[in-house]
Formats: structure tokens, C-alpha cells, sequence
């Protein structure tokens, strides 16, 4: 005989799944047990919603679904904003609840709730399992819903009556190993069509989406750009699927390269707001699109493509340099496009340089991220969040290897930074335990899911936390108008929305565990704390690093958002 729990555990085990991350209570205590008895790893979180933003953030990694562990009612509710942005940003997930007894159903049942309707929106498949004997079925199913096509989110409903229902082996229901998705080819008639438009381009843009990441196509697409010569963009989580070292990254000139370009190759990445929806003024009225996507619905999303191919990205692009190196198609050094491009990243990454080199105190954004950059080795994992923080710091941090950053992405999440921190940490745990793993977050951001360092110390997670604190959200105020705003009047009427307490000594955090923080307001500081927590291999550690409260981007030509021109 086995009850639901063991059933649950062993079939979890049996397709593969490796991690667990959650909170144990009622009616998931004997299951989480069972899931370690099975042979999965299990981490306790402290918030539901940083479980699942590390269980999201492992499955992009490994393109293998970990599985979120919840109580019943506010367990699941609080998951579900991880399960939202899981879904948005097209990562394997598998989210499984505990729910009220069915017994108790419709009687006002322990955290009773409909997990399964308030789930729907945010899944690819969301389900109850009729009985015990039919929880293999259902987990063979989540695995493969959350993997196969655009990948995103299952749920799987559980109640105390069904963990509970003891059955005879026999009985249960068999299933094999789910198979990895199928790769996807793509026409080879629009392969052909896309290297014509290409060919025939006098501005060509390549745009890397994090789908290029997902999908592992970075052999295929650095052959791509090292074959043709043709500048590339990355989006922010695509950095390093061709390394930001390269000279034919053209991020510096963003703005400028999507107004002028003609022909655009994009590689999964979406036309939504990130990219300003493929619409003027960022882009050329007439630019023709060339759009290459594992997703059918996503073709000719927001604008019309002149050519839309689904497809694996790999599959695809390895087609389209066979073709394009047939032709012997290059972007010379010399061609009128790309000196002008040049000139405009050189003009504009002066001006930057000028900026970072500004060691005045206090220290402006640029400046610290330029002596953290100097510091860090090359291939760290970087997980970013926060406003200018985020924004400013995928300009300056570089990434020359695939999947090696980690950010708010497409649903602009905040509070994801400390769960995908250990996402990362434990895949570097996994597969290159020399890699280190930076959390870089503003100190609105780090609020949201502080307390995970907890989780961090417990399972002994070497990341390092560096807070760049300007008091506030997206600015704040310095120390003594942050006085002067606290005496003039009651606090909820005069202390601006944006404004948090100044000067906030969050390093303090790690004293809790005997360990010491770092409190750094100078570029000197930054480089000795950064030199010694590189040194640290077990345990989490932080710096603090005050920064001008009024600290900017430079100014841009366009708002960060541009509005929709319907």
C-alpha cells in the first residue's frame, strides 16, 4: 500500500524532477517529507513567492521544471504572483498545492479555496487528480506542459484526502518518463525568403531574444554574427549568447540602431513594450521584420512581419548561416552602416566613461557598477533588479557566456532577485561549483525577499548581495533632508511616496549569523569588501553601498517606456 504523498514524491522522482522549494504546513508536511524520502532535494524558503521565483529561475537555467511546494489558500495565493511571471516570461514551472480536505468542502474547510480556478489564468494546465492512482498521470502531464512549445506553468491540486488515500501498488497507474520536447524546423522556403531580405538590407539589425538563451542556440547564433559581421542586440537576458564583448554588440547605440534600422532579425525576443512594440518613433515606419519564434500565436504579434517563421531558434538559424555563407554575405569594415554604427556606440560609450569615472562622494550609479565590473571575474551569474539599478547595470556588467543573467524581465517583477540568487547558486553547485553569483539590487528591491539570506546561510549558498541604496524608489533623499522631511509634520502626509529611511544599514543583516556585512561609500570600498567576499564559499555575504540619493540615468531621447501608437 502507498498513499498520495508517497505516490506524489516517488512519480516527481521518476520524471526527472530534481528540486523542491517551498514552505511545509498543513496538509503538504507529510509530503514534503516523502519528497526527500524519495530522493529530491528540498529547500524552505521563507515566502512563497521567492520559492517560486527560485524554482522558475532554475527551471530557465536547466530547461527542466523544479517544483514549488505550497500550503492550502493563502500558501497558493501568495505563489501565484511567482506563477504569473513564470508564465510571461516562458519558463518551465511545476507549482503543487495542498488544499482543504474534500470533506470539508463548501463548509468552510481549513484555508478552503478554489486553487485550481484561481490558478487557471496563470497556467498552461492546472488540475485536481481524481484519486491517488492517477497522480503519475498528472505529473507526466504537468512535466510536459511546462516544456513542451512555449514553456510556462502547471499546477496540480492536492488535497489532504487524496495525500492522505492509501492505495494497493497495483492499482496505481504506470507512465513513463516524459520524453525533452522535439526540436522544431523550420521552413526551409522562408529560410531561404529571410537571407534574400538580408542580403539585400542596408541596415541589418540582429535582435537575441532570452528565447535564443532558453533554447541553447548560442553556437548557432554566434556562428551567425561571427560569419557575417552583423550588429547584434541583445535583450537583457540574452546577454552572452554572443558575448557583450564583442565588437559588434551595439547596445551602447540602442536607441539609435532600432530608429535606423531597415531589416530586423529577431530571435526570440516579443515586440512588446521591451521592445517598444515594434512601432515608430524607435522604429522605422516601413522596417521589415523578420521574425523567427518557437511560438505560432507570437508571429506578427503587435506588428506585421514581412517574414514569420516558427521555429526552434538553432534549427533555424543554423539553415540561415548555411545559406548566407553560400553567398559569401559579410558586413565589411568599411560599409557606410556600420562605421556610422561605430561611431555612435564609441561617442556614446565616452560619454559613459566620463560618467563612471566620477569617484566623487556620493558615488553616482555609473561609477559604482564601472569598479564592481573591474573587479568581478568574467563569468559570475548576475541577478539584477531594481529600477535605475537594473537598467543602469546591464549597461555597464557584461556577460560573455549564455544564461549567466538573471533580471525582473517581461513582467518587470520586483523581489525576484534573492530567489533567482539561489537558483543560481545551486546550479553553479551543480555544474561549475567555481562560478560565483552576484545579486545586484536597489534597496526598495532587496526589501521584498531580504529575509532569504536566512535561506541562503541555512543551505550554505555562497552569493553575493550587493545593495545600491539611494533611500528610496527610483530616488530618495540624503540624510539630513530625510530628517527635516520626518520633523515637519505627520509622517504618512509628509514623507514623499518614493522615499525610504536614509542610510539604512542593511549589511547589519548577516551580524544575525555571525558573519560580517559591508557598509561601503567610496569606489575603495566597493573594491576591497567585493575582493574579500569573492573569498567566501560558505555563506551568503552583502555590501551596502551608498550612493547619491538624487543619482540619474543619463538622459535619454526617448522615456524608458514609449507608448503604444495604435
Amino acid at each position: 500500500m502507498k498513499n498520495g504523498n508517497q505516490i506524489t514524491a516517488e512519480a516527481l522522482k521518476q520524471q526527472g524532477i530534481e528540486y523542491v522549494f517551498g514552505i511545509m504546513g498543513h496538509p503538504v508536511i507529510d509530503l514534503a517529507l516523502s519528497m526527500q524520502n524519495a530522493g529530491l532535494q528540498y529547500l524552505g524558503f521563507r515566502n512563497e513567492q521567492a520559492a517560486c521565483y527560485a524554482a522558475q529561475a532554475y527551471g530557465y537555467l536547466t530547461r527542466k521544471p523544479a517544483v514549488v511546494l505550497c500550503v492550502s489558500g493563502p500558501g497558493l495565493l501568495h505563489v501565484i504572483g511567482g506563477m504569473a511571471n513564470a508564465q510571461i516570461n516562458c519558463w518551465p514551472l511545476i507549482v503543487i498545492g495542498g488544499s482543504c480536505a474534500q470533506d470539508h468542502e463548501g463548509i468552510g474547510g481549513f484555508q478552503e479555496w478554489p486553487q485550481v480556478e484561481s490558478s487557471k489564468p496563470y497556467c498552461k494546465y492546472a488540475v485536481r487528480p481524481p484519486s491517488a492512482i492517477l497522480i503519475p498521470l498528472h505529473v507526466e502531464k504537468a512535466v510536459r506542459s511546462s516544456t513542451y512549445g512555449r514553456p510556462g506553468v502547471a499546477y496540480l491540486d492536492l488535497p489532504a484526502t487524496i495525500l492522505n488515500q492509501s492505495v494497493d501498488e497495483e492499482n496505481i497507474y504506470k507512465v513513463a518518463q516524459c520524453p525533452p520536447p522535439p526540436l522544431i524546423f523550420p521552413d526551409y522556403r522562408l529560410i531561404k525568403q529571410a537571407a534574400t531580405l538580408l542580403m539585400q538590407a542596408k541596415k541589418p539589425l540582429l535582435i537575441i531574444g532570452k528565447g535564443a538563451a532558453y533554447g541553447r542556440a548560442e553556437n548557432e547564433v554566434r556562428s551567425l554574427v561571427y560569419s557575417t559581421k552583423i550588429p547584434f542586440l541583445p535583450m537583457p537576458m540574452a546577454k552572452g549568447v554572443v558575448p557583450d564583448t564583442d565588437e559588434r554588440c551595439i547596445s551602447s547605440a540602442r536607441t539609435y540602431v532600432l530608429q535606423q534600422s531597415d531589416v530586423i532579425l529577431l530571435l526570440g525576443a516579443r515586440l512588446n513594450w521591451m521592445l517598444h512594440f515594434g512601432k515608430p518613433p524607435r522604429f522605422q515606419p516601413d522596417v521589415k521584420m523578420i521574425q523567427i519564434d518557437l511560438c505560432p500565436e507570437e508571429l506578427h504579434n503587435s506588428v506585421s512581419s514581412a517574414i514569420a517563421i516558427q521555429s526552434d531558434i538553432s534549427t533555424a538559424i543554423e539553415s540561415l548561416v548555411t545559406i548566407l555563407k553560400e553567398h559569401k554575405w559579410s558586413i565589411t569594415e568599411n560599409n557606410p552602416w556600420w562605421k556610422d554604427l561605430l561611431a555612435k556606440s564609441n561617442k556614446n560609450k565616452t560619454i559613459i566613461q566620463k560618467i563612471s569615472m566620477d569617484t566623487s562622494v556620493p558615488l553616482n550609479y555609473y561609477a559604482v557598477f564601472k569598479h564592481i565590473q573591474d573587479v568581478l571575474p568574467s563569468d559570475c551569474i548576475i541577478c539584477s533588479e531594481g529600477a535605475n539599478t537594473m537598467d543602469i547595470g546591464k549597461m555597464i556588467l557584461l556577460n560573455n557566456k549564455p544564461r549567466h543573467r538573471l533580471d525582473a524581465a517581461t513582467f518587470g517583477t520586483m523581489g525576484v532577485g534573492l530567489g533567482f540568487g539561489i537558483a543560481a547558486a545551486l546550479y553553479c553547485k551543480n555544474y561549475a561549483p567555481t562560478k560565483r553569483v552576484l545579486c545586484i539590487e536597489g534597496d526598495s528591491a532587496f526589501g521584498f525577499s531580504g529575509m532569504e539570506i536566512e535561506t541562503m546561510f541555512r543551505y550554505k549558498l555562497p552569493i553575493i548581495i550587493i545593495i545600491v541604496n539611494n533611500n528610496g524608489i527610483y530616488s530618495g533623499f540624503d540624510k539630513e533632508t530625510f530628517r527635516q522631511i520626518q520633523a515637519s509634520g505627520e509622517s504618512t502626509q509628509v514623507t514623499p511616496p518614493n522615499c525610504l529611511t536614509s542610510e539604512t544599514h542593511y549589511e547589519k543583516m548577516l551580524e544575525m549569523f555571525g558573519r560580517k556585512g559591508y557598509f561601503c561609500t567610496t569606489v575603495q570600498d566597493i573594491q576591497q569588501a567585493l575582493k574579500i567576499c569573492l573569498q567566501i564559499t560558505d555563506s551568503p555575504s552583502l555590501l551596502n553601498i551608498m550612493i547619491n540619493p538624487q543619482a540619474d540615468r543619463k538622459e535619454q531621447k526617448f522615456t524608458w517606456l514609449t507608448e503604444s501608437k495604435l
